[in-house]
């Protein structure tokens, strides 16, 4: 529902000179003109020209509504992350890098959420910390791989470690969802196409066939059956699928659903080798990215594995963890646990043993990048003559049931 409300709090529109000297303008909201002033100095902002926007109030009112905004994702938190990388290693102060930030990202809920960091920042919290606060925005990995870098300094390259990371995470979906995009279009099409024939072709046949008289063949019947039945059972299927679309986004990422379609996802024919190299590249990429930002090991095992996408390799590392904190390496509990394949662990291995792990792991994510492509393009290659196949058995077997009446009636004429 659209909400609008009107406070103490007013819109002004600035213009100043920042300490680059460059001119730079924006627009922002406070309960008078001395408080943007002082505002604009805590930014290293000159003042030039303060003045009162319209917007406050009637027609005008900003309208918030937040169930038409663009949802915040991965490519939204990259450009953010890369954005802020930048502006950092200019030597911009994160206040400043926030506000301006909050006020260009195209993305409504993400300005809004940086707009409250940089409050929350400004009163003296840390980034990593406010940025804790918003869990449903950013994501523990985001936020553990910036506290890693204010801790130890180096908080530009955190910011493009995470940006990076989030790209090839971008990529990596973008390539699962091409190759998935083709077969479930066409089960769609088909699926359409047979409703259709129920509710509008068969009727036209059944009709015929009560005019010519004598015993429908059994294919035929059932076809019939079906068709009558589309009066409730169409409504009915609607409701089913609306209702499971609406319980999935509720109960998706519930542990107890995930313990029970994850494992299935991996022994899925076809699509299951693709998930699988899908939850290892995408763990063993953000293993290597917290590694390198000096996160203590344990803790990295715990959000990686809560990041991979799978249940199966969250429990997996789970496991590992325990193995680890007991004294032991990481290669040898993960070798024990099946869903690893025997080089993903050995080079692990390596990795410990040379002391190069960070490196070792980016090589195993590399691989299972271009693993993941290979696997996308002939999936798409040998997806497209099957659905073909099925969409002719099925719309051709209908086609034959509904003429085989007319071939009967042949064979009595003769």
């Amino acid at each position: 529902m659209a909400t609008a409300t009107t406070s103490g709090v007013r819109a002004f529109a600035y213009s100043g000179r920042g300490t680059d000297g460059k001119v730079v303008k924006g627009k922002l909201d406070a309960a008078s003109e001395g408080a943007v002033l002082a505002k604009l100095r805590t930014l290293g902002i000159t003042p030039i020209e303060v003045k009162e926007t319209a917007g406050g109030s009637g027609l005008s009112m900003e309208i918030n509504v937040s169930f038409l905004e663009k949802q915040v994702g991965l490519k939204d938190l990259a450009i953010m992350a890369r954005q802020m990388a930048t502006m950092t290693a200019s030597g911009l102060s994160l206040i400043r890098t926030l506000t301006i930030l909050s006020e260009q990202t195209e993305n409504k809920i993400l300005g809004k959420t940086l707009d409250t960091v940089r409050n929350e920042v400004e009163s003296g919290l840390s980034l990593s910390d406010s940025m804790a606060r918003q869990s449903k925005i950013f994501p523990p990995l985001m936020v553990n791989l910036v506290r890693a870098g204010e801790t130890g300094g180096f908080l530009e390259n955190a910011l493009e470690s995470i940006a990076v990371s989030n790209e090839k995470d971008v990529k990596l979906r973008s390539t699962i969802k091409s190759a998935l995009t083709y077969p479930v279009t066409v089960l769609a099409l088909a699926f359409v196409a047979v409703i259709g024939m129920l509710i509008f072709v068969v009727p036209v046949f059944e009709q015929m066939f009560a005019n010519l008289g004598g015993e429908l063949p059994l294919p035929t019947q059932f076809l019939v059956i079906l068709s009558k039945n589309m009066i409730w059972g169409g409504p009915l299927l609607l409701v089913l699928i609306v209702g499971f679309t609406f319980w999935w986004r509720t109960n998706k990422n519930n542990p107890k659903v995930l313990a029970v379609i994850d494992p299935w996802k991996l022994k899925f024919p076809v699509f299951g080798d693709l998930f699988k190299k899908v939850a290892i590249a995408r763990f063993t990429r953000n293993f290597g990215t917290m590694i390198g930002a000096g996160v203590p090991i344990l803790q990295s095992l715990a959000i990686v594995g809560e990041t991979s996408g799978n249940y199966v390799i969250e429990r997996a590392l789970v496991k590992v963890g325990e193995s680890v904190r007991a004294g032991k390496s990481i290669s040898g509990p993960l070798a024990e646990e099946p869903v690893f394949p025997s080089m993903v662990t050995q080079m692990i291995s390596v990795g410990e043993d040379s002391g190069s792990l960070e490196t070792m792991l980016e090589k195993i994510a590399d691989f299972y990048d271009q693993e993941v492509e290979s696997t996308a393009e002939q999936l798409t290659a040998l997806i497209e003559p099957l659905m073909i196949a099925v969409i002719g058995v099925v719309i051709g077997g209908m086609i034959v049931a509904l003429y085989l009446p007319i071939f009967s009636i042949f064979d009595q004429i003769k």
